[in-house]
């Protein structure tokens, strides 16, 4: 499973449409809609990237689209549910103009692609995630009425040579995949049948890629896998071996000024050569998110995550001990199959022991074709899942304002990345630790760095003012 990425764009920003200002005086255009993880978003700007060789322009209004886009996450139920009524939203656009196409990418795309597009006929194209280099061929074929279906996986398609179109428009962070798949086979984890095994992109066009955003003025680029710890390339002859580690050094090395940051590690591959890089290096932020899912062994033995609640917390102690200021982030699922009230103590006591600055906390939701779906029975109720989860949401936030609170009359430096949401005289922007922090504007302007003095605290957010 893609712990982080599942949640770094939460479900308050998925649905929103995010589209570049390249091309726009083509005659064909193009409209896309993202969902789920930090991995999709950068798939769409490979399509983007990709589309806009082949002459198409975007459109940030979806009635002026020829080719309406929906890259879709099947980690939940509740994004199938958002992207199947954003489907019929858009059929209903399509009577309006026939000739306008609708394609479903992404992992749903995969998962449904027989229901969506015969028996619902929502789409008329569906192109799975190693299959995007063929959208200008799927496109020909749904204009000519033929079915448009390409989700063969790849065993080695990794688009390290397309440039992205970076859709998000903000200039000052963005992200840069590093590897595709995944080969843990997570028990309630749909990823390694969507997005296929895992390999890792060669090294240096991944560097090329973040000097590219540095030298375009992006000051912090997040390195992307489903599990980066496991990255491992090497050339053709074998001569030049690059593990994750080397790979983090590699990209640091661009230029002090740049911020690196990655996601998602996972605890039974990180390495003490990894953490001792992150302490070496300024411009590597000081946040390490590892996912832990479930404080009870037994547990995480069902959901075969190949590392007891002892191997957990042995992690997390290295990780204090060789980077001392380090946040420390996490995934929680709360009522997988079987889960008993001793299980969700296990879970609490963790969540104490830890002392996560911050997590993404979700119920148990059965996805179809799982290890877990095969083997287990969904049986802990709903409202048992909920009451547990808004106890561990209780917990964690105690937690988050306790961590936030130490930081108060401490002076962090901040990358400035826009303004507040809540108020446009203030800007917002994170720390090396990932914590979010507001602050008056000033003379500050986007993609500064500045330093800024916490004057108070909530559960989630640090607030300051700029100091010299």
């Amino acid at each position: 499973m893609f712990e982080l990425t599942e949640k770094t764009m939460d479900e308050s920003k998925q649905g929103s449409a995010l589209l570049a200002d390249v091309n726009t005086n083509a005659h064909k255009k193009f409209y896309i809609e993202s969902y789920g993880c930090a991995m999709n978003f950068n798939d769409s700007e490979i399509v983007a990237s990709i589309l806009f060789e082949h002459g198409y322009g975007s459109t940030p209004v979806v009635e002026d689209a020829n080719l309406i886009l929906i890259n879709t996450c099947s980690i939940r139920d509740k994004a199938e549910q958002t992207v199947r009524h954003r489907l019929k939203h858009f059929k209903g656009l399509k009577r309006r103009n026939k000739e306008t196409l609708v394609a479903i990418m992404g992992c749903m795309a995969e998962r449904l692609k027989d229901k969506l597009l015969e028996e619902e006929k929502l789409v008329d194209i569906v192109i799975g995630p190693d299959a995007y280099r063929t959208l200008p061929t799927l496109i020909a074929e749904a204009q000519s009425g033929q079915k448009s279906v390409n989700v063969l996986l790849s065993r080695e398609e990794t688009y390290g040579d397309i440039n992205p179109v970076r859709l998000d428009g903000n200039g000052v962070t963005s992200f840069v995949s590093i590897m595709r798949g995944c080969n843990n086979m997570c028990s309630f984890c749909v990823v390694p049948f969507t997005r296929g095994r895992e390999r890792s992109r060669d090294a240096h066009s991944i560097v090329l890629e973040a000097k590219a955003l540095f030298e375009n003025g992006y000051k912090e680029v997040t390195l992307l896998g489903q599990n980066v710890d496991s990255y491992r390339w090497e050339n053709h002859d074998g001569t030049e071996v690059v593990s994750f580690a080397k790979l983090l050094e590699m990209v640091a090395l661009i230029d002090p000024r740049f911020r690196i940051r990655f996601s998602t590690s996972h605890p039974k591959d990180m390495t003490d050569d990894v953490l001792h890089i992150i302490a070496k290096y300024d411009n590597i932020c000081n946040h390490i998110h590892l996912p832990i899912q479930s404080g009870s062994t037994r547990i995480l033995q069902m959901m075969n995550r190949t590392y007891t609640k002892e191997w957990y917390l042995h992690q997390v102690k290295r990780i204090k001990e060789i980077i001392p200021d380090c946040a420390i982030s996490t995934d929680l699922i709360i009522g997988f199959c079987t889960e008993t009230a001793e299980d969700h103590e296990e879970t609490l006591s963790v969540i104490d022991h830890c002392q996560f600055d911050f997590a993404y906390m979700y119920t148990y939701s059965e996805r179809p074709g799982t290890l877990a779906a095969r083997r287990y029975t969904d049986d802990i109720p709903e409202d048992v899942k909920n009451s547990r989860l808004s106890e561990i949401i209780t917990r964690q936030r105690l937690n988050s304002h306790t961590s936030n609170l130490a930081d108060v009359g401490k002076i962090f430096e901040v990358l400035v990345e826009g303004p507040s949401k809540k108020n446009q005289a203030e800007y917002c922007g994170r720390t090396s630790s990932n914590k979010m922090v507001i602050f008056p504007k000033e003379k500050a302007s986007v993609c500064d760095f500045v330093k800024v003095k916490i004057l108070s605290c909530t559960s989630g957010t640090l607030l300051g003012s700029i100091v010299d």
